[in-house]
């Protein structure tokens, strides 16, 4: 980064010394020729020349050396900033829209790449410029140093700061707009069939027409203040020039500058703006670095609902797991989704919890692996739940959740986000417990098979069947089946039944479902929930 001001700052210099001294050069040979007399004008050739080349290279290398600090830059604020998100889900993030999370993780990190690129770099280029050439016309003339100083504050501070107090509102909306353009495009995109299904189509495409037009609006006024900026500062750049034209002649009037200074100081000071004309457009920039990086921050500061403990996790003694008064209520809920709960499941025991929808069911397993603070007490391994770090806890217990994603991607692709180590006859053996070896050896490209956006691709019991092999490669000592039937007809649900009860032999078990029926002849002990609260237990098997 400091690499990209250095050169952004020769440049720049080698652009006014470029004019200075063709300035200087070209007037000495006028005067010579006028007078008659010779002059050496190899070494202010060569001077213009190496200028020239400098001039043009340090531009080259400075974009390399910026651009590449810039990429480096927002690589690690993309990793920075889903590191900062993952410990959030899905419990804190369950509010917010995946469009915009998408948005803030792009669109919001590239827009921070300004902070640099057109705010840095620009703001120490430009003092560092003026400050060399406003000393060097000190020592040729202070009257035209003065002047030069002046007009380059008023271009490259009062006008910048202007033009970002007046685009500071519709820059920050510019950002906003941006983010509502993505959400509403994206479901468009995802609920296109039931926006055509209802014949909601048109009314999607004005919603989405209303948010672009605001957007090209907001971006408009923030534009119109900038190109006015631009004007003014090109203003300054001409009364400079005219100015230190004016006052270098009189100079030479005294003796204290040579005829030939007269345009080589013009020239310069008109060269000298070049430091200060992106500072307008770096301050309308800045508006929506500073709205891109609230909305960021504003994430990245929300503290995890359980953060880790600051050691490592203990080791556990066994796989059980047992819950003792343990209460939850989610984020927004008037009621209890966990209502002061006592449940245990014993290493090696295979145990199904049944109930109606939002029984509190599926709140169990958000409890066991971190997703949802809680009251009471929690033991895994004969150690508070809350003594181990949510990673290491997430490794010993593997959860199938009710609607699990499926990334775009390959077959192999998304069993493999499962285990990465996971080698041919590990995956096989999970799809053949997941019925689904006869599909994928039917598929010309096998394991890579795209599976479409989410599993678009794929119907809802090979998309489940697919999540159910999934979570068989985790070998995780602890597992939570939630409705693993779901979508699957009768025949099909028994066979995968059969083949995942078979791989379970001496793990913990716990299977969620609202039918018994499926499950019953695989469990050893079945609770009945209601409410948050469990109501009835069979342990006689």
């Amino acid at each position: 980064m400091l690499l990209g001001v250095l050169l952004s700052t020769i440049t720049v210099l080698g652009s006014v010394g470029l004019m200075a001294i063709a300035g200087h050069f070209i007037a000495a040979m006028a005067i010579a020729g006028l007078a008659g007399v010779l002059m050496n004008y190899f070494l202010p050739a060569v001077g213009i020349r190496f200028l020239a080349i400098l001039r043009t290279g340090g531009r080259y290398a400075e974009r390399v050396a910026s651009h590449d600090a810039t990429f480096r830059l927002l690589a690690q604020l993309r990793v920075w900033l889903f590191r900062k998100l993952e410990p959030l889900g899905p419990g804190q993030l369950a509010n917010e829209r995946g469009a915009d999370l998408a948005a803030r993780i792009q669109n919001d990190v590239d827009t921070l790449q300004h902070a640099y690129l057109r705010l840095y770099v620009p703001l120490l280029t430009a003092l560092a410029c003026t400050t060399v050439v406003v000393a060097f016309f000190a020592w040729r003339s202070v009257a035209a140093a003065i002047v030069l100083f002046a007009l380059m504050v008023t271009a490259g501070v009062i006008v910048p700061l202007i033009v970002r107090r007046a685009s500071a509102a519709p820059g920050a909306a510019a950002v906003k707009a941006h983010a509502a353009l993505r959400v509403a495009l994206v479901d468009a995109l995802q609920g296109m069939g039931d926006l055509a299904a209802y014949g909601a189509n048109g009314l999607k495409a004005k919603e989405i027409a209303a948010i672009g037009d605001d957007l090209a609006a907001q971006q408009k006024r923030a534009g119109a203040f900038t190109v006015s900026a631009e004007g003014v500062v090109g203003l300054c750049a001409g009364l400079a020039m005219w100015l230190t034209a004016l006052i270098a002649i009189a100079a030479t009037g005294d003796g204290a500058l040579g005829p030939a200074e007269v345009p080589m100081l013009a020239l310069a000071a008109l060269a000298a703006f070049e430091a200060v004309a992106p500072l307008p457009l770096a301050m309308q920039r800045s508006t929506e670095v500073v709205a891109a990086a609230r909305r960021i921050f504003a994430l990245a500061d929300t503290a995890p609902a359980m953060p880790d403990p600051a050691g490592a996790s203990p080791t556990p003694v066994d796989n059980g797991i047992v819950m003792r008064n343990v209460s939850l209520r989610h984020e927004g809920s008037a009621r209890l989704a966990l209502d002061a709960i006592d449940l245990a499941l014993p290493e090696g025991r295979r145990m199904a919890v049944t109930g109606s929808s939002g029984a509190g069911k599926s709140s169990i397993a958000r409890v066991w692996v971190r997703f949802s603070d809680y009251t009471g007490e929690v033991r895994f391994g004969g150690h508070d739940l809350r003594s181990y770090r949510a990673e290491d806890l997430r490794d010993r217990i593997a959860v199938l959740t009710q609607y699990t994603h499926l990334m775009t991607g390959t077959l192999r692709e998304n069993l493999l986000l499962a285990a990465p180590e996971a080698d041919h006859a590990a995956i096989a053996d999970a799809l053949d417990a997941a019925q689904l070896r006869d599909f994928v050896a039917a598929q010309p490209l096998g394991l890579d098979t795209p599976v479409g956006e989410g599993g678009l691709s794929l119907s809802a019991g090979q998309a489940r069947r697919l999540a159910i092999a999934r979570v068989l490669l985790r070998k995780a000592a602890v597992v939570v089946l939630d409705e693993p039937t779901e979508g699957l007809d009768p025949e099909t649900a028994r066979k995968v039944l059969q083949g995942v009860f078979y791989r379970m032999v001496g793990r913990s078990v716990l299977v969620i479902t609202h039918d018994l029926t499926q499950v019953d002849e695989w469990v050893d002990e079945v609770v009945n929930m209601e409410e948050g609260r469990i109501f009835r237990r069979d342990e006689s098997r």
